[in-house]
């Protein structure tokens, strides 16, 4: 159905939220064949056809189909970018999302990759962090189009696969096509994301010890991702043990809200905590299992080599999401604290002994520093190295014309101010200069991103719709902004 020339000269006339309603059936099933596809990073099985697996290229071009299938213009980067165009203009209005997805993990209620719809809300991972909300910016460009509303500029919407690790598809999307002008990325939260942390990974690294004592550690593990707060962590001790060392792991489970069980192994005990993972944007929603861990066996572990490593866990990266023990703490008044989340560990007695960091630092401090300061606070026996120096801190100024109107259109659409945010998080809209994270999720929704059983409230996803494609409208009624 088409609207008339008058209709469509004025977005307050047009039904934004009663037209997004009548998509809501074909794009939860989209979604539901999106969630399908379990699209992690997967390089240990990648082709010259999948360079980061097969599962994020399938993601990708399952999303692409969806687009022909619906008129649309579409490119495939080597099975690792993609694009969606609509419109006509010089000036182009960039939409970025990604098809990939972190790893499922543990203590899911039922099949991450079956999407489920209970309760109002569609579960599954990706539901939340990109597929739902990308497919809602997707269907924000379905409607327009099937109201035949063209837009003065052109929309390309990019499509990444590789979001949740190093970006490698939107790096060869950049190095083989021209970027947009401005634009937004559908993978944050309303009303609006205009500055995004520094993100880095650094790794400490620690000096060989002797291996003697009377309880040694033979093994610690805890992590999936560097951007993941550890849910689980295992330790093995040989050796001697206090009396009452189970006793004082039940006290200390208790008093902690972790989970604390233990095996009898061939020379020891193996421990095994659970704590809550989450997004390292803000290790504070989560439960860091490895940390809970070492701090319990610390007191227990008197060979050097295991000691210091559970000690200098203990000392310097338990309960400290700030990084004051690491002498990194610092605050911006436009992107707040600095964060650091210990979210990778290995160690082996004669082998890697290693915990891989996630910082998130605002403006008014650079990597540099952070390195320097951490290598202070921590001493010879620890090497700090920079192994993913990642993004620069990025921000969009409240007064670019870009940032009004998406505000102004969110305050339309909800009743509520807009405001401009900051996060630790990292999305698609840094890449462009004048870009900046638009929604999906709604202030006060509880964030499950990157957790077990994640989901996405229905009406929000629709809501979303609705707001996208009243964003699009505006943006590109002119022939730029």
């Amino acid at each position: 159905m088409e609207v008339s020339n008058k209709k469509a000269e004025n977005h307050m006339t047009i039904d934004w939220q009663k037209l997004a309603a009548s998509y809501e059936r074909d794009l939860l099933t989209d979604l539901k064949t999106l969630i399908a596809i379990p699209s992690v990073r997967d390089v240990e099985h990648k082709t010259a056809d999948a360079p980061l697996g097969p599962a994020p290229a399938q993601a990708l071009n399952a999303m692409l189909e969806i687009a022909q299938r619906d008129g649309f213009d579409t490119f495939n980067v080597e099975n690792v970018a993609g694009r969606i165009s609509f419109g006509q203009g010089d000036t182009k209005l960039g939409l970025l999302g990604h098809v990939d997805v972190v790893p499922a993990g543990d203590g899911w209620d039922s099949d991450p990759f079956v999407a489920k719809i209970q309760a109002g809300r569609i579960y599954g991972r990706g539901s939340a962090d990109d597929k739902g909300p990308t497919l809602a910016a997707y269907y924000a460009l379905r409607l327009l189009k099937d109201q035949g509303i063209t837009p003065k500029q052109t929309v390309q919407f990019i499509i990444g696969t590789d979001e949740e690790s190093n970006w490698y598809g939107m790096d060869r999307y950049q190095a083989t096509q021209a970027m947009p002008d401005y634009g937004f990325s559908p993978d944050a939260e309303f009303p609006i994301i205009n500055g995004e942390k520094g993100i880095s990974s650094l790794t400490l690294t620690f000096a060989a010890q002797p291996t003697s004592g009377h309880t040694s550690m033979t093994a610690f593990d805890a992590g999936l991702r560097v951007n993941m707060v550890p849910q689980a962590a295992t330790a093995s001790l040989t050796g001697n043990l206090p009396d009452d060392w189970q006793a004082q792991s039940d006290a200390y489970a208790e008093a902690n809200n972790v989970k604390i069980s233990y095996a009898d192994t061939a020379d020891g005990v193996q421990f095994t905590a659970i704590g809550f993972g989450a997004h390292a944007l803000e290790p504070n929603a989560g439960i860091n299992a490895a940390t809970h861990l070492a701090t319990l066996l610390a007191p227990w572990v008197d060979d050097p080599a295991g000691h210091l490593y559970l000690q200098t866990i203990t000392d310097h990266l338990h309960n400290d999401s700030r990084g004051h023990h690491l002498d990194i703490a610092f605050s911006d008044a436009i992107m707040g604290d600095l964060t650091a989340s210990a979210d990778l560990f290995t160690f082996r007695p004669n082998g890697e002994q290693t915990i891989a960091i996630n910082v998130r630092y605002p403006q008014g401090i650079d990597l540099a520093t952070i390195q320097a300061k951490m290598q202070q606070a921590l001493g010879d026996a620890v090497t700090v190295s920079i192994t993913e120096a990642g993004h620069t801190p990025h921000y969009v100024s409240g007064d670019d014309p870009l940032v009004k109107t998406l505000l102004q259109v969110y305050q339309d659409h909800t009743g509520h101010d807009g405001r401009e945010q900051s996060i630790g998080g990292g999305t698609y809209g840094r890449i462009m200069k004048r870009g900046v994270a638009f929604g999906a999720m709604m202030p006060g929704r509880e964030n499950v991103m990157h957790q077990a059983n994640e989901y996405m409230p229905i009406e929000d996803i629709m809501h979303a719709v609705a707001i996208y494609a009243d964003a699009i409208y505006r943006l590109t009624q002119t022939e730029a902004i």
